[in-house]
């Protein structure tokens, strides 16, 4: 009888990173192990005002080590001996600006500080003049649309706005960066050693869904195109990448000196990393037909569909169609929202401030403050439950950070309609809980207009294990039912199911899905009372967007 093997997730999130250490011949989660960034959560390189968002390399490398190794210790010796591959997932897009060989910027004394030096977190929308730039000149410059593939919108969330918003207004870090790298693939290039930007195996997911990468002209948009947009560009192109990497293929072999600082074996696997969001799709146990939702601080919808239903067909409006970036041999289609419980936390914050102001003044004590804090969602959620639907509550628009589909358009600003003397604190959240729900709704919506229909709709993520009231009024909202997946860490779940093929534990990524899924642990189902409501106060949502989205792009 042959001992069974083990693999190791990663899943590089906004504020920490989780790794967990996974029987690969069972899916059975042996251990895991979460680490807080450290600068980030002090709110350093970061101005919420400016919709800034940094995060310095040492907070990833730091993470990254200190996850790994106590997931392992904690998994035992005898598990760690057999350790046979590493998956890696990270938010996106997240680049970076590196030096000829591969150093992130920042990671070099003198731009230590600078945030423009290290990784611009995927909500950072400082970018947004370059994105519609970038827009402008691909739409009318008589050439191809690069945006065709990215849903007809290119977003300050991704990686050439980025990247242009830098070169514009940091030219010391423009001068020294000789190219850029999506933290997905810098992860997996530290491990295996390989930093030369020409060189590291690029993402295809991230290169697909956020770079305007595709083979149908031969890689990234053309140099033409690109000095268009800004002559700053100029040479860029040559010093990025031609050839992607869908994430079952091993990127290289663990080095000697990651596997001493981690304590697993060297020369391990380490599979080409992707997004948080594909390979929880994965971890979902995506399949043709099934919308996966990854519901967290902001909201991801997954799908992939074969090359026959998707023929030549254009998607618009969601944020890109990209051949084998969720599982190989079938097209990846991504849309989401840019806020989902970002927008309850906002909220929270809003309601708590004046308790915080009293802690600060000393007049209650933090443990009373942390009592407080941790009941507030709960609390609403269990009044707003308790609602007559025939009380009065304002209509919201869930776009507090911008929308990222339908249509992206990151300058949108969120909204409340309806307010009276009699609009409290239960109604505001009961509003803000059903905006998110319609965006979703919205979304649904878009992939049926393009004939793309879905059989069932699967969630994981944070959300769905801790809301029930928002899964539900999510099932009522969209009509239909909404399973929830049993396993904790999806993203994890889903890079340590491609490190087993990476590793050759299994040939395809259904395999490793079929053998190492979780199932689901409940199933939220429409209330037949509640779904002719909801559609009434779909249509106002609507109609509110449609009315308002001019004056809030202002």
């Amino acid at each position: 009888m042959t001992e069974n093997r083990y693999v190791i997730g990663v899943d590089f999130g906004t504020d920490s990173v989780r790794s967990i250490v996974v029987d690969a011949d069972t899916g059975r989660e042996v251990s895991s192990h979460i680490s807080v960034y450290r600068r980030w959560s002090k709110g350093m390189y970061c101005d919420p005002a400016k919709n800034q968002f940094r995060q310095h390399p040492l907070d990833y490398i730091e993470g990254l080590e200190e996850s790994i190794k106590e997931s392992v210790k904690t998994a035992g010796k005898n598990v760690a001996e057999r350790i046979v591959g590493i998956g890696i997932d990270t938010t996106g897009s997240t680049p970076a600006p590196v030096d000829r060989d591969g150093t992130v910027l920042a990671l070099k004394e003198e731009f230590k500080d600078d945030p423009d030096a290290m990784f611009i977190l995927w909500k950072d929308h400082t970018s947004i003049k370059e994105a519609d730039d970038i827009n402008r000149v691909s739409w009318n410059w008589g050439g191809i649309d690069f945006t065709k593939y990215v849903g007809g919108i290119y977003s300050s969330e991704w990686f050439w706005a980025k990247i242009l918003h830098v070169l514009r207004n940091n030219p010391n870090v423009g001068k020294s960066a000789f190219s850029w790298v999506e933290h997905a693939d810098w992860v997996p290039a530290l491990l295996t050693g390989n930093l030369d930007p020409a060189s590291m195996k690029r993402s295809r997911c991230a290169a697909g869904h956020k770079s305007m990468w595709n083979e149908e002209w031969g890689g990234l948009p053309s140099e033409e195109f690109l000095v268009k947009v800004d002559p700053l560009l100029k040479g860029l192109r040559e010093r990025l990448y031609t050839k992607t990497y869908t994430s079952d293929v091993s990127a290289g072999k663990l080095t000697e000196e990651w596997a001493e600082r981690l304590n697993v074996p060297a020369g391990i696997d380490v599979a080409v990393g992707a997004f948080d969001a594909h390979m929880g799709a994965v971890g979902s146990e995506i399949k043709k037909g099934t919308l996966v939702k990854i519901i967290g601080t902001s909201c991801c919808d997954m799908a992939v569909a074969d090359y026959k239903t998707i023929g030549k067909r254009l998607i618009k409006g969601i944020c890109g169609q990209v051949d084998g970036s969720i599982i190989p041999g079938m097209v990846g289609l991504e849309a989401g929202q840019s806020a989902f419980g970002d927008i309850y936390a906002w909220f929270k914050n809003v309601v708590i401030w004046p308790v915080e102001r009293l802690k600060k003044l000393g007049e209650i004590d933090e443990q009373e403050y942390e009592k407080i804090e941790s009941r507030i969602l709960a609390m609403l959620s269990e009044e707003a439950e308790r609602l007559d639907d025939e009380s009065e509550w304002p209509v919201s628009l869930d776009w507090h950070n911008g929308r990222r589909s339908p249509f992206a358009n990151q300058k949108l600003k969120g909204a409340l309609l309806g307010l009276t003397l009699g609009t409290d604190a239960v109604r505001i959240y009961r509003s803000l809980v059903e905006a998110t729900a319609f965006g979703a709704k919205a979304i649904l919506d878009r992939f049926k207009e393009e004939e793309v229909e879905f059989n069932d709709t699967v969630a994981s993520g944070g959300i769905p294990k801790k809301s029930p009231y928002v899964m539900q009024v999510l099932s009522d909202v969209l009509g239909i039912p909404v399973k929830v997946t049993r396993a904790e860490q999806t993203g994890a779940l889903g890079a340590s199911m491609f490190a087993s093929v990476a590793a050759g534990v299994y040939k395809r990524v259904e395999d490793a899905q079929k053998a190492m899924g979780g199932g689901f642990e409940i199933t939220y189902y429409p209330r037949e009372e509640k779904i002719n409501y909801y559609r009434k106060l779909y249509d106002k949502y609507r109609d509110f967007a449609t009315s308002l989205e001019e004056l809030l792009e202002k």
